[in-house]
């Protein structure tokens, strides 16, 4: 169910999108979408964390076990690189928040990003020198706000595969992350 209705919010976006629509498409009764998930945006809401939580789970299993701190940076964006183009309609789901601004899927969004604020800040504590906790979790907004937006951009260019976006991250953000690296 969660699939199909993210496809549906994904091709249609989430105003246009009909439960009648997506009941038809998972082969269910429009009153069972409801018993499950009460509204359209409960719907919403439960494919939002669905992604949140995968992609919690690839870039934290593809941090685990690296041997640098550039590795774990390396890691990181590449999982997450490749969790776009492989689940393009949950990203979809997960960029398209201006449309959902004052809702509970804008909080469930937000979320996400926290989530991985959270990771990436943790990681820098273990890797890096940060004069402070305010240091490392600010560098882990900027990274979270720099390949959001570079994820952006590699819809517009869908040459650019998971493996060239995080060389054109990593250039950048290794640049000033790179002399603050325990060795």
């Amino acid at each position: 169910m969660i699939e199909t209705a993210e496809a549906v919010f994904a091709e249609r976006g989430y105003s246009a999108a009909s439960m009648d629509d997506i009941a038809e498409r998972v082969g269910v009764s429009k009153p069972m979408l409801y018993e499950y998930f009460n509204s359209k945006e409960g719907l919403l809401l439960a494919c939002i964390r669905q992604s949140r939580a995968a992609l919690r789970e690839v870039t934290a299993q593809a941090t685990s076990g690296a041997t640098s701190p550039e590795d774990a940076l390396h890691r990181g964006l590449l999982a997450f690189f490749v969790f776009i183009r492989e689940r393009r309609q949950a990203w979809s789901l997960l960029r398209h928040e201006m449309a959902l601004i004052g809702t509970p899927a804008a909080d469930e969004i937000e979320e996400t990003r926290r989530q991985q604020t959270d990771l990436i800040a943790t990681l820098m504590a273990e890797h890096f020198d940060a004069d402070s906790g305010l240091q490392a979790e600010a560098s882990a907004e900027f990274v979270v706000g720099a390949c959001e937006r570079l994820a952006i951009w590699c819809e517009r260019h869908d040459d650019v595969t998971p493996e060239a976006a995080t060389r054109y991250a990593m250039d950048i953000l290794w640049a000033g992350l790179g002399n603050r690296a325990r060795p």
